[in-house]
């Protein structure tokens, strides 16, 4: 008898702990009985975080991820109106908002499969988006003509690039507006996913167009740089010239004024001579022939050829120093 009840309690601790399973947070469960999703009134039974029952043996749990998932895609082709190729990288979050639905449409809640019907909507939408427009639209956002404006006027010599950007009305954001709207319906019809946001993260040009999108830029920026050189060297000279004016002019002003000086100074040097001749004519000569001796034997091998009995030595031949009559 204690054995059978041993053996009761060990059965039913067994289908006890069969009977429990736990969701954890951020998971949803759903149970599946022979091979068929429990529902309530044709709704699927879906389970929240927490503690739950099933029935041991017949029933099993499929746990699936509520949480935003990310779909990053691989790198597409597409072709633009102007028919000319690019390679757009993207990316899809998503979750599960319809979990009956998107564990029947997808093969039993294969995220894989789910995925990959998921890309294909997003590649058509996205496909046509690219095709109604041109590369310069695709690669830019919305334009702000104020800031272009006033950037192009404080600039003496607005460059190629800004007068370019304000011809350009940039759509990459309406591009992934209209993708997420044009996919979230069907998304949620057809697989039960809510798709949260969609971003193009990086757009990219064949490798052969690239090469040649690159040559013709470089050709134009040295275009605008040979423009600009020569326009500074245009300045340069104007203000070289400029300055040599100002230099010249200067130059001038001063010679002028040091002759002005010079004839004001010899005038009243020539004034104060005779004024001192007026006084005193002999002393004054005597000066003079001082001065005349000093210059003229500043130097020892000074050499004079004269007649000793000439004026120049009348002072020298006269020992106090007062010339004969």
């Amino acid at each position: 008898m204690r054995r059978l009840m041993i053996s009761i309690l060990v059965v039913f601790g067994v289908l006890l702990l069969t009977s429990l399973f736990v969701i954890q947070e951020g998971e949803r469960g759903m149970v599946i009985r022979f091979g068929r999703v429990l529902d309530n009134d044709g709704i699927s039974r879906i389970y929240n975080p927490g503690l739950h029952f099933k029935m041991p043996m017949f029933d099993r749990v499929k746990v699936l991820d509520a949480r935003i998932q990310t779909m990053d895609g691989r790198s597409d082709r597409f072709v633009t109106s102007e028919k000319k190729d690019v390679i757009i990288d993207t990316y899809v979050k998503w979750r599960i908002a319809d979990f009956g639905r998107f564990y029947l449409t997808t093969g039993g809640g294969n995220v894989l499969t789910a995925e990959a019907l998921l890309e294909r909507k997003v590649t058509d939408v996205l496909r046509s988006e690219i095709g109604a427009r041109e590369i310069k639209q695709i690669v830019s956002g919305p334009r702000n003509n104020n800031v272009l404006l006033e950037s192009a006027d404080n600039e003496e010599f607005a460059t190629e690039a800004v007068k370019e950007a304000l011809e350009i009305d940039g759509e990459r954001d309406k591009i992934m507006e209209n993708v997420l709207n044009g996919t979230r319906d069907s998304a949620m019809k057809d697989l039960g996913v809510e798709i949260v946001d969609f971003r193009m993260k990086k757009i990219n040009l064949p490798e052969n167009i690239s090469d040649s999108i690159y040559k013709r830029m470089r050709a134009e920026r040295e275009s605008v740089a040979r423009k600009h050189r020569s326009q500074g060297r245009e300045k340069a000279e104007v203000i070289r010239a400029q300055a040599e004016l100002e230099v010249a002019t200067v130059l001038a002003e001063a010679d002028k004024t040091a002759r002005v000086t010079r004839g004001q100074a010899d005038a009243k040097a020539a004034r104060i001579y005779y004024q001192a001749y007026d006084k005193d004519p002999e002393f004054f000569s005597f000066i003079r022939s001082l001065k005349a001796y000093e210059k003229s034997f500043s130097d020892r091998r000074d050499i004079l050829v004269l007649d000793p009995k000439s004026d120049f030595f009348k002072y020298m031949n006269n020992a106090e120093g007062i010339a004969k009559e």
